[in-house]
């Protein structure tokens, strides 16, 4: 972009921002012209995912009476790389590991999420086994070298990735968490033998221990990396030559924004995008709204997404599963170990179909209708009954003013296919038989709420109830019913919340490192001095997409008390650690166990694993 561009751009008040947020149902598009808002709502178009992106654009600039050009910043939400893992659609991937780890990422870490099931399903790799290559290599836990990288070995991968017709590799060594050496060597050779193939380092996209996790995150990063390249760079020419001549930045899982060369780089971190917007455009209404302790409803086309926000700030996570063989069961997914915002997601949206069970109850979801065909109203073929459907029957729904005017809903067709599914079965005349797929729903969605509110060590009574997304406000007053909940707020632009959240989201990078200390052995100046690495790497991503905009840093610190499995994340207030370090580190540490817990174990040593910075 020229700086004539630039500068007439920085004068033009006020600025024209344009969010995208593709769902599984509907693309919705949000613009603001200074604090002045314009929406569209259009149908995902699965097969070419862009050309409902281009329709929902040029309809929402039209409303705004503007030109493409006019636009100074477009963010964009994908669920492109989530699907390819849940549909294997990615670029066949080749895993390099260390000799003896071949098969990690099959074993897993050994965890039943269905203890009693005898017949359990484990989630296929990404990676197949023969697609597999062993290196020989060592690294200790502390990062020093036992055994030097074979580069010959390395070398005589070239010829079976090139015979296997390889588009992506995955590297993965033990322990390059602590000391990246021997992946930047592998990668270096196979660079220059195989200039054209994508390649993803473990210690770059998750340099965290647990290998288990780390190399699965690497592989989901390079299964989905040439197709996410080719998808952004294709996005960024259609908006080129549809007008819109404007910075393009990608919404993250974690619920800040980035360039798109880093989205390019690390697609992975892009999974949970839209939802990560929800919960930014809540914790926004929060604010205004001065409701400093909330829950966020988030009810769309295929899904319901509730997280947990406190004092403005949405819940986060450093673990998320993608492509669970059992829907919903927690455990039965590919774990990624990127930053999330954490959240509890159920298939209960207004796509989502109803039926009968085994035992003869009615059951809501986790199938949808999606998009196509869509629900029975819809009048696009589809025939099985879903919540919206009920949703019409019962009068929530206008069939006449649906989307907006977009769309006019056939209310004979929900009849029909609730009476064969569900009123017949059930001896249910049509109203009963709408009610009780709505009540299934609202309790579903109520129960999960209730699960992740005390898994969280917090009250859901006591919070404020946000709802948004296209279905969440006809179904909130029950929801809240149900849980409690004494106040509800459905904001202005609910319908397209994850795209006006996108308006509202930080260009932000989180940067993660493993580094082992004891509390009581614990060395100050080796902290300041990772958490000093932490932020000039961090400033490189975000430096460039924030205009010269004062950069606010996060720090946090993951520990445990020493023998325990997991850890607690514990908010550092200095990135330089002095003498009194251990002491200010303990009492923070417990003070975050303890809100979690509610006790702390007295005089046992206490560790930390693992840092992160958030600018």
């Amino acid at each position: 972009m020229s700086t004539n561009k630039n500068s007439a751009r920085a004068a033009r008040k006020p600025q024209t921002r344009l969010g995208v947020d593709i769902g599984g149902t509907f693309t919705d598009v949000a613009l603001e012209i200074g604090t002045t808002p314009y929406t569209a709502k259009t149908l995902t178009t699965h097969g070419a995912p862009e050309r409902g992106v281009l329709t929902g654009m040029a309809e929402v600039v039209a409303k705004a009476g503007i030109k493409p050009q006019d636009v100074d910043i477009i963010i964009y939400g994908t669920t492109l790389a989530t699907n390819m893992l849940i549909e294997r659609r990615g670029a066949k991937t080749a895993l390099v590991t260390t000799e003896g780890f071949r098969d990690s990422i099959e074993m897993r870490n050994e965890n039943r999420f269905e203890q009693y099931d005898v017949n359990i399903d484990l989630p296929e790799p990404l990676v197949p086994r023969h697609l597999r290559f062993p290196i020989p290599e060592r690294l200790t836990a502390q990062g020093r070298v036992l055994l030097p990288l074979r580069e010959d070995a390395v070398e005589a991968l070239i010829p079976q990735l090139e015979k296997e017709g390889i588009e992506s590799i995955a590297v993965g060594f033990i322990h390059s968490y602590a000391h990246p050496i021997h992946e930047q060597q592998a990668r270096d050779i196979l660079a220059r033998r195989l200039p054209k193939i994508s390649i993803t380092l473990s210690s770059d996209v998750s340099p965290e221990m647990r290998e288990f996790e780390r190399f699965s995150t690497a592989c989901a990063n390079a299964y989905v990396q040439p197709l996410m390249s080719r998808h952004l760079t294709a996005l960024g020419h259609d908006l080129k030559a549809a007008g819109f001549d404007c910075p393009l930045f990608l919404m993250l899982s974690g619920g800040g924004i980035t360039t798109l060369d880093t989205a390019i780089r690390f697609p992975v971190r892009l999974v949970e995008s839209g939802p990560a917007g929800g919960a930014i455009f809540a914790s926004h209404v929060a604010h205004q709204c001065g409701a400093k302790n909330v829950v966020s409803y988030d009810m769309g086309g295929t899904t319901a997404k509730i997280c947990m926000i406190d004092a403005f700030q949405p819940q986060t996570s450093r673990t998320f599963e993608v492509a669970r063989v059992y829907r919903f069961m927690k455990g039965s997914g590919l774990p990624l170990r990127i930053p999330v915002i954490e959240m509890v997601e159920i298939g209960a949206g207004g796509g989502s179909l109803a039926h009968i069970d085994s035992l003869g109850r009615i059951a809501v979801g986790p199938e949808s209708a999606g998009s196509e065909p869509g629900p029975a109203c819809y009048g696009r073929g589809g025939t099985k009954p879903a919540v919206t459907d009920a949703d019409v029957i019962l009068g929530k729904i206008d069939p006449n003013n649906f989307a907006g005017g977009r769309m006019t809903l056939d209310r004979d067709s929900a009849g029909k296919a609730l009476i064969a599914e569900v009123g017949k079965p059930l001896g249910l005349e049509l109203p009963h038989a709408a009610l009780g797929v709505s009540e299934m729903v609202d309790e579903n969605m109520a129960n999960a709420a209730r699960v992740h509110a005390i898994e969280s060590g917090k009250d859901i009574e006591v919070r404020t109830l946000i709802a948004f997304g296209g279905a969440a406000p006809i179904h909130v007053s029950r929801l809240a019913e149900k849980l409690a909940i004494p106040r509800v707020i459905i904001p202005t632009g609910a319908g397209v919340g994850s795209a006006i959240g996108f308006l509202r989201a930080p260009v932000a990078y989180e940067v993660i490192r493993s580094h082992h200390q004891r509390l009581s052995k614990f060395n100050g100046r080796t902290a300041t001095a990772l958490i000093a690495e932490m932020r000039a790497e961090a400033k490189k991503v975000v430096e460039p997409g924030a205009a010269g905009a004062k950069l606010v840093e996060k720090r946090i610190a993951f520990m445990r008390y020493v023998g325990q499995g997991h850890e607690v994340a514990v908010n550092l207030p200095t990135d330089k650690f002095g003498a009194d370090a251990a002491k200010a580190l303990r009492k923070a540490f417990e003070k975050s166990y303890s809100e979690l817990y509610d006790r702390t174990i007295p005089h046992l040593d206490v560790e930390v694993l693992t840092w992160a910075l958030l600018l």
